[in-house]
């Protein structure tokens, strides 16, 4: 008498991908670089607000609108890679914009810390604020680096070598 045993093992698996929000992205190089910048500028600019006795007006107002708006565009870009709103406009190159980004708000936030370094005089608040620009420029150069490479490096065209 011969007997026959069939086993049948099931697994579920739940993937990252599944559900609207993408916490992953908050874990990755890229997440963290942009969870960096925001934190940065948003200190910059508060120390900046916060400050009493401006020895130029001007010069610190190009500051904090310069860093809020570059702010707000990283803002953007957090979201739309929190929860995966790239996806679904496909008609957008996301890496090419993010690249141009970087390049033009690198260059705007450098300059901006730079006129903030040379007019803050003695005002202590002015000077930390003009230090978490630089921070932030570092962060923003880091990501430019790393957008640029995302998108000008190297693609695989799939032929034999």
């Amino acid at each position: 008498m011969s007997h026959t045993v069939i086993t049948t093992t099931t697994t579920t698996t739940r993937t990252s991908g599944d559900g609207v929000l993408n916490m992953g992205y908050t874990r990755t190089i890229p997440g963290l670089l942009k969870i960096g910048q925001m934190i940065a500028l948003l200190i910059a600019v508060l120390c900046v607000h916060c400050a009493r006795g401006w020895p130029s007006w001007a010069a610190f107002q190009y500051f904090e609108v310069g860093d809020t708006v570059v702010s707000l565009a990283v803002l953007i870009f957090f979201i739309m890679h929190l929860f995966r709103l790239q996806g679904k406009m496909p008609c957008i190159n996301w890496p090419l914009t993010e690249f141009f980004h970087y390049s033009v708000g690198t260059v705007l936030i450098f300059i901006a810390s730079i006129v903030a370094a040379v007019k803050a005089g003695a005002a202590s608040a002015l000077v930390a604020g003009s230090v978490f620009g630089f921070i932030a420029t570092f962060l923003m150069a880091v990501s430019l680096w790393t957008s640029y490479s995302v998108t000008c490096g190297s693609h695989q065209t799939g032929a034999a070598v």
